[in-house]
């Protein structure tokens, strides 16, 4: 399996992902053409990067990192964590805590002082104490 910046045909099995719990089934509209715009914003954005673990050329997983400059702590960038899915047939193998790991990685390499993971507050398995560093 490897994580790699996601393309345009990602999109929709990015959503399927997205539609495919609780709280995205009720939000989330699979074939809408908004969301293949909205990529072509994210992937066109340098603070954004859109993410898919890809096993075996189909899409397992996704993450969405944004960089954000700042002027505290000596102007230190952050990144932010956030839209982390796993598809459903691979939950449970660890595939989240290792999309997890490598978006901590990736900030570190580009600089970040400062991690930050955004979960719904219904989520309450996320929100169980870990430490990725």
């Amino acid at each position: 399996m490897t994580i790699r910046r996601a393309r345009a045909d990602d999109v929709h099995p990015i959503v399927t992902m997205l539609a495919d719990d609780p709280l995205g089934a009720r939000r989330e509209k699979p074939g809408d053409p908004a969301y293949l715009k909205a990529f072509e914003v994210i992937d066109a954005d340098p603070h954004q990067l859109l993410a898919v673990a890809d096993a075996d050329g189909e899409v397992v997983g996704t993450l969405q990192l944004t960089f954000t400059s700042g002027l505290s702590r000596l102007g230190m960038t952050r990144a932010t964590i956030e839209a982390v899915r796993v598809r459903s047939d691979q939950r449970g193998n660890g595939l989240g805590e290792h999309l997890i790991r490598w978006a901590v990685d990736e900030a570190r390499a580009r600089g970040c002082g400062l991690v930050q993971l955004t979960t719904d507050a219904s989520r309450v398995d996320a929100h169980r104490r870990r430490t990725w560093a």
